[in-house]
């Protein structure tokens, strides 16, 4: 979360709220140092140009907000600049409330929905009404091509913030166009007359049948893939630090494997979620997997192996995870919590929005969760030998990510004389 969002956001009484619900340490990082500049990255450039509609939220003069929906073609909210969004507005049921109300309060937020692969965008920024008689270039670059109503006004936004909501709740809607998309690339993968192209076929070839039946882009570089079986029939059960072997198929058309842990709370049965970080420079098949795997990509694995178990018994866990090494030390932080054991989770990443779940489990974990980052201006960075020194004699620890954060966890470990059984760790490289 940027620290302009939260310095708008995180008032005295939402900090109140917070500190009564045991979540204020948690978010209490997000607002150290100065706000940052704030200017929309090729990310969200993206995302605000795929979008057909939106949220828009004013306040009146009475103290009482408004919600109002914008739709238009896809498109139709346009980035001007870095720290400019706008659109054109049509003439609708004539009540002009948002219109009255930007005339008197100019600060809005918006909320930018992709229901298909739940993710929403929220946008604070603060408003003015052009109209083309005065500033007939800047109408013009508002209009859409394709949409030739009349336009009554612009409405141009200055970006004040904006923040990646948790996908936590968002129930996947789909278009009329996108279901008939979906319906007519199963038919055509049904189809005995049809050809079949290498990338609709099976994938593998393991006892374990699976399809990808949901997509979530988590970071700019993250994108998190839901799998269930074929006839959606309950899968086998996982515990926690468990991996999957998937089946790549590369451009070249080979096939090869690469594992990623479950990331899936260790007691649902009825799908497995794994986080891909998409590495251009690396082997290939992580850039494989997030160009061509699609909703309905059918793959055939191996069962689930776990070789970085949880210990069952009652000792306090350390948990330290690095970028996406998030992602089994999640699985395991959900077992601790159903179990009642005592944890701490230490996550540490480049930048805020750079971690993945890292809002969930800020939601999720709020008293046992500490964040670090190593790239964000003023952000804390991990201090291993602190948090290994306070922990109780007989704890475990429980460390994934890049090899560096591995092997400065085990040399802590030796400095203070903690035995290495009790030091367990999985590196995603």
């Amino acid at each position: 979360m940027a620290r302009a969002f939260a310095k708008i956001a995180f008032t005295p009484n939402v900090q109140a709220a917070q500190a009564r619900m045991g979540s204020r340490d948690a978010y209490r990082s997000t607002e150290l140092g100065e706000p940052e500049i704030v200017e929309l990255g090729p990310y969200e450039v993206a995302f605000i140009g795929d979008r057909d509609s939106f949220y828009q939220g004013t306040v009146g003069e009475s103290g009482w907000p408004y919600v109002q929906h914008r739709g238009g073609p896809t498109g139709f909210l346009k980035v001007l600049d870095a720290r400019t969004i706008g659109y054109a507005d049509f003439s609708g049921n004539r009540q002009y409330i948002s219109v009255g109300n930007l005339d008197g309060d100019d600060r809005v937020s918006l909320f930018l929905m992709d229901y298909p692969g739940q993710r929403r965008l929220k946008i604070w920024g603060r408003a003015r009404l052009i109209d083309e008689d005065t500033q007939p270039a800047l109408i013009a670059r508002l209009e859409s091509p394709d949409y030739r109503a009349r336009v009554e006004r612009g409405v141009l936004i200055t970006v004040e913030a904006f923040d990646w909501n948790c996908p936590k709740y968002i129930t996947p809607r789909f278009t009329e166009s996108e279901v008939r998309h979906l319906v007519s690339g199963r038919h055509q993968e049904d189809s005995k007359s049809e050809p079949r192209s290498p990338d609709q076929d099976e994938i593998g070839v393991g006892p374990l049948k699976l399809d990808v039946t949901g997509m979530r882009q988590m970071t700019p570089t993250v994108r998190a893939y839901e799998l269930r079986a074929q006839d959606w029939s309950d899968l086998p059960p996982v515990t926690a630090g468990t991996h999957l072997s998937v089946p790549v198929r590369l451009p070249d058309g080979s096939i090869v494997t690469r594992q990623y842990s479950l990331a899936t709370h260790p007691h649902r049965r009825d799908m497995y979620e794994i986080a891909v970080l998409r590495e251009d420079d690396g082997r290939g098949g992580s850039a494989a997997i997030h160009a061509s795997w699609q909703i309905g990509t059918r793959l055939a694995l191996d069962h689930p192996v776990n070789q970085f178990p949880l210990h069952e018994d009652e000792r306090h866990s350390v948990l330290i995870a690095g970028g996406i090494g998030i992602t089994p030390i999640k699985a395991m932080a959900q077992e601790l919590k159903v179990r009642g054991g005592t944890f701490e989770l230490h996550y540490s990443g480049r930048t805020p929005a750079d971690m993945a779940y890292r809002d969930r489990l800020a939601i999720e974990f709020p008293l046992q969760l500490h964040l670090y980052f190593t790239r964000a201006t003023g952000g804390k960075r991990i201090d291993l030998p602190s948090i290994m020194r306070a922990a109780p004699p007989d704890a475990l620890f429980y460390v994934c990510g890049p090899g560096p954060l591995i092997e400065a966890t085990k040399a802590t470990a030796r400095e203070l004389g903690i035995s290495a059984e009790r030091v367990q760790y999985e590196s995603f490289e």
